[in-house]
């Protein structure tokens, strides 16, 4: 979706696939170069799992906030397209704490 894009102004009437490109996109913007899986679980429910080279010496609380904050447009409001992330997987490249 580009900015502009009608959807935008309502986020409920993206579609799962929509609001999982949405989701990615938001977490590579905020976290360049990292790997991003995002899943649809079931409706506006979705599993998360980000690999990320920021995320190095960070505490798992740290790394769940930055995701987070990386998409919290699209939790906002009653019509958010994601209503809960049922799991979230945050991690520093292999041999990175």
């Amino acid at each position: 979706m580009r900015v502009g894009d009608p959807r935008l102004a309502h986020p409920s009437r993206m579609s799962p696939q929509e609001t999982t490109d949405a989701i990615r996109q938001r977490l590579l913007a905020a976290l360049p170069g990292c790997r991003a899986d995002v899943r649809a679980a079931e409706p506006g429910h979705y599993r998360i799992e980000v690999e990320a080279e920021q995320f190095k010496c960070l505490d798992s609380l740290k790394k769940q906030r930055m995701v987070y904050s990386a998409i919290k447009d699209l939790m906002a409001g009653a019509d958010a397209p994601v209503h809960a992330v049922d799991s979230l997987v945050v991690r520093a490249p292999a041999g990175e704490p």
